[in-house]
This record gives structure tokens, C-alpha cells and sequence, in this order.
């Protein structure tokens, strides 16, 4: 009887993916599923707000991490910079309580920044400890 069941279960299961093969893609009900099976790409609003960077840190939906790359300016002017948004311009940073070596060191790393509207995405909860960007 075991062996009976065993089979009848593979068999099953054969029948399953067989039909999983031979099925048209329109018989996913999810359009977001033939798009994923069908080759399109499907991206979301993180990812099209990192696309809007161009390469740059965005000061306003980078998290303190991606200041790493400029010597001098992490984790202290980071934070500074990230808690202290959102900004309409890269210049409105200057008028942080900043000092005066601070202030040179964001002249220099000036034309690595950009600033698009804060976005939910990468922004919720005010957590930009991590915003999914890893080296």
C-alpha cells in the first residue's frame, strides 16, 4: 500500500511539472509574473531612485555608509550631512553647523553629490543606517 501511495504521488507531481511546461504564458493570472517569466525587467522605486544618482551619493536617500569612499568625511561629516536633510541643493549643506576643515573638505568632494526628492524607499523610518548598498 506504501508503495502504491509513493508512486501515485510521484506520478503526481511528474503530471504537475509537465503541465507547468506545456502551459502557455497566459495562464498566469499576474501580469508581474509574465513579466518575470517572460524576460521583461521588472525594477521598483529604489531602484530607480539609485538609477537617478548618475553615480553620485545622493544627499538625500544615501545612508551614512555611501560617504565612505571620500577620506575624511566618515562617519562624523556623514552624519552630519544625512541627519541634517533633506536639502533642495547640494549647497544648502554649507549651512550646517559645520567647521571650518569640514567645510573645505565638502568643497572638494562638491561635484560627487547630487540631490533628488527624498524618497520612502529608501528612506522609511528615517533609518539610513542601510540603504542595500554593499561593496
Amino acid at each position: 500500500m506504501k508503495r502504491l501511495l509513493s508512486w501515485l504521488t510521484g506520478a503526481l507531481v511528474m503530471a504537475s511539472l509537465m503541465a507547468g511546461l506545456v502551459l502557455p504564458n497566459s495562464a498566469y493570472a499576474d501580469d508581474d509574473l509574465r513579466n518575470k517569466y517572460s524576460g521583461n525587467e521588472i525594477r521598483n522605486v529604489a531602484d530607480d531612485k539609485i538609477a537617478a544618482r548618475e553615480g553620485k551619493v545622493d544627499l538625500n536617500n544615501s545612508s551614512v555608509r555611501r560617504f565612505q569612499q571620500f577620506p575624511g568625511m566618515y562617519p562624523t561629516m556623514a552624519g552630519k550631512i544625512v541627519l541634517g536633510g533633506p536639502y533642495d541643493s547640494v549647497e544648502d549643506v554649507l549651512s550646517l553647523d559645520l567647521t571650518e576643515r569640514q567645510q573645505e573638505l565638502f568643497a572638494k568632494y562638491r561635484d560627487n553629490f547630487t540631490v533628488t526628492p527624498p524618497s520612502i524607499a529608501l528612506n522609511e523610518g528615517d533609518d539610513r543606517i542601510n540603504d542595500g548598498q554593499y561593496r
